[in-house]
């Protein structure tokens, strides 16, 4: 997949492999189907620890990774206070209310 940070000038040599992940925090990527964040310290937010119960496992190209909640996903957004975040919590909210979960 062919990602790229959101603030890179298109054409910016980057790998994205096992060793930049390791090396960094957060990742803001663009990719060809959509942006995609990577956060190993969500801004405002609890720690890691504190997540995992808010949790569920996805598998995507043949590797296993932690997704937050709708909920959860919505108080993060807000603490966050992003423009980006907060255009996207009335959508959040709406997804929440058609599935009936409140867990």
């Amino acid at each position: 997949m062919l990602a790229l940070p959101a603030w890179a000038p298109s054409g910016l040599p980057f790998k994205l492999d096992f060793p930049t992940l390791r090396n960094g925090l957060n990742f803001t990527l663009n990719t060809k189907i959509g942006d995609l964040d990577l956060l190993a310290e969500v801004p405002g937010g609890p720690s890691y620890p504190d997540l995992l119960p808010h949790t569920f496992e996805v598998e995507a190209f043949r590797v296993r990774f932690k997704c937050v909640n709708l909920p959860t996903l919505i108080r993060l957004k807000r603490a966050a206070g992003r423009p980006k975040d907060l255009e996207s919590i009335a959508e959040l909210e709406a997804l929440l209310e058609e599935r009936g979960d409140e867990s």
